[in-house]
């Protein structure tokens, strides 16, 4: 009986030290840390490049104004149809008339009073009163006169295309615009310029405009407006283009790609290779060596030279000339690993 309790004792000391050394083990490993990954990196150094802006916009049309008159009621008659082109104080619409003429009345019987009350007045048979209030009713009902004809025989405030048509001659208008008049002969652009380049871009300018549709054709226009503030979520300012179109090949709507020479500037030009994309976004970021450890950098493409590309950091002061980009293994990174700098 000894023999075999000796002989389990023995099994269980056994299973004991088995068990120490897996709890060692385990603890072992999971104080294991990460080995610094081997990694290239590149001195920054900002250079001058004569900069070129490439970027996009949709056309509109220079005006477009929607013929919505102040007046509710019947339309009597619509003049035009979608795509018909009119001229300046062309006819469009021809409201309800009732509100007019019984102004037109109105107006003729006071016009009556007020040259009797004159007449009257200059031989001092009525007060300067009388005069006054007579007057008034009469240039009210003038000024009446006029805004009711404008809003009843609705004319083109310039010359343009009908681009929508919203009701039919006997309808009821209220609200929705009857008709939508677009100017095609001259057209507009806002592009979104970064913040970088405000100091640079100035009214006049000139810009390229290009038109996949007219791939081998060249189309221009100039800054009309440069906005005054900078939009704190893009970081980005807005300009307005002035595009005459007089041959209408480019039309409101159309996608356009835009070139403006801002001169030289200064910039920082890395790898393109050294540029990486955030799956399933447009996101790009570069990492930096800070001391031995990676930093990740959120940045904008801007120029491409070649296998170089210009990159602008997203939030201002990121980069800078002296920090260390990373070339070689940073595709390996993330955000805060321990780095090898190897030559």
């Amino acid at each position: 009986m000894n023999k075999y309790i000796r002989i389990a004792m023995i099994a269980l000391a056994a299973m004991s030290v088995a068990a120490c050394g897996g709890k060692g083990g385990d603890k072992a490993a999971t104080t294991t840390k990460k080995e610094a990954e081997k990694v290239k990196v590149q001195t920054l150094a900002s250079e001058r490049i004569s900069k070129t802006l490439e970027l996009s916009s949709t056309l509109e049309g220079y005006e477009t104004m929607n013929i919505a008159p102040s007046v509710t009621g019947h339309i009597e008659h619509i003049y035009v149809q979608v795509g018909s082109r009119v001229q300046k104080g062309s006819m469009l619409v021809r409201m309800d008339q009732t509100q007019l003429n019984t102004t037109r009345i109105n107006l003729a019987s006071t016009k009556t009073e007020l040259d009797r009350v004159t007449a009257l007045k200059s031989t001092g048979s009525v007060s300067e009163q009388v005069y006054d209030q007579t007057k008034a009713g009469y240039d009210q009902l003038v000024e009446s006169e006029r805004f009711l004809e404008e809003n009843t025989f609705v004319k083109a405030q310039f010359a343009g295309v009908i681009s929508a048509k919203n009701y039919e001659d006997g309808e009821m208008y209220a609200g929705q615009p009857i008709l939508t008049l677009t100017q095609i002969s001259r057209l507009k652009a806002i592009i979104n310029i970064p913040e970088t380049y405000f100091p640079l871009v100035k009214t006049g300018m000139k810009v390229d405009i290009e038109s996949d549709i007219y791939p081998d054709q060249i189309f221009q226009g100039t800054i009309e407006i440069v906005y005054p503030t900078i939009d704190p979520s893009s970081h980005t300012f807005q300009t307005k283009l002035n595009i005459p179109n007089s041959g209408e090949k480019i039309r409101p709507g159309m996608y356009v790609r835009t070139r403006l020479g801002v001169g030289e500037v200064e910039a920082i030009v890395v790898p393109y290779q050294s540029v990486l994309k955030l799956t399933g976004s447009n996101d790009r970021y570069v990492f930096v060596a800070d001391g031995n450890t990676a930093r990740r950098v959120a940045v904008t493409l801007g120029q491409r030279f070649d296998d170089r590309i210009e990159i602008i950091p997203v939030e201002a002061g990121a980069l800078k000339a002296g920090d260390r980009l990373v070339v070689t293994g940073q595709a390996r990174l993330v955000d805060g690993d321990n780095l090898e700098i190897v030559e």
